[in-house]
Order: C-alpha cells, then structure tokens, then sequence
C-alpha cells in the first residue's frame, strides 16, 4: 500500500472522528438549553387545565418574590401568598399574569413575556452551539443561522420583559 493511500485513510478517519465528536458536543449543548427551558415554559406554554390569574408583588427577596394571587381561571382560588422566581423580569409593586404549577405555591409569567424568558436558556445554548458548530463542523451558514436565532430570541426576551 503506498503511503499516499494511508495518509488518505487517516486524514478521512480524522475528519470523520471531529465531525462526530462536534456533533455530540453540539447536539448536548442544544438538549441541555431545550432541558433547561422545558422546566418553566411547559407552565408558561400549556396553560389549559392549569389555575391562572394574577400576582401584585408585595416582597422580594433573594431568591424569589411573593405577592398575593388572584385568579382570573374558572376554579381556580385566591391565595394570600404564591412565589415568583426573583429575576430581571419580576419587579416589587408591579402586578403579572401568571400561571400556577401544580402541587405547590410556585407560579410562573404567562403571556408573550412570560413564554420568550422561559426560552432563554435555549437562546444562550444556540449562541454557544454555534460557535462549536462553525469551529468544530466548519458549517458558517449553520452556525450563523443559530447564532441569530439565539439573538433573537435573547433581544425579544429583553424587550418583552
């Protein structure tokens, strides 16, 4: 075999190894974004069946806001207190629409608002993925594709909060 033939070989061995090692690493960062957006947006986006209404912030804190809670759903009852996670999108004094998670006082934003920033993970995850992808994949256009749908998504986000 002549060493023309081998070197042809591994260099097709070592394209194909770093596509499939980016592409992994591609497609982790793009499952870990959807994860971490799915835990708030189910509640944000599925809202038939679930108890909505209002909260007027009373206090903050560190971690979360509370405020008392009134219903604007069929069968849904008022509360003195639920909580609201203490973010950029939730201020004292103001009042939200929110849709309550089931099982316990937590509730989430609901509206336009409230589903763009429960995707916000997803859009850092396709900033980041797309760096990986026009470095590691050598796919511009698809890297530039995702990198501006990230933004999009981050800048409606930010308008909408």
């Amino acid at each position: 075999m002549s060493p023309a033939v081998r070197s042809s070989r591994g260099s097709a061995a070592l394209r194909f190894g770093r596509f499939a090692a980016m592409g992994t690493v591609t497609a982790l960062i793009l499952i870990a974004g959807v994860w971490a957006s799915w835990g708030t947006a189910q509640h944000a986006m599925l809202t038939k069946g679930r108890e909505r209404g209002t909260v007027e912030v009373s206090r903050c804190g560190e971690e979360t806001c509370t405020g008392p809670y009134t219903p604007l759903s069929q069968g849904s009852q008022p509360r003195s207190e639920v909580l609201l996670e203490n973010s950029v999108a939730v201020e004292k004094g103001r009042t939200y629409t929110v849709v309550l998670k089931p099982g316990g006082e937590g509730a989430v934003r609901s509206g336009p608002a409230g589903i763009l920033y429960a995707w916000v993970p997803l859009g850092g995850a396709l900033l980041l993925a797309s760096v990986v992808v026009a470095g590691g994949l050598l796919r511009t256009r698809v890297a530039w594709v995702m990198a501006l749908s990230g933004m999009a998504l981050l800048t409606a986000a930010f308008l909408a909060v």
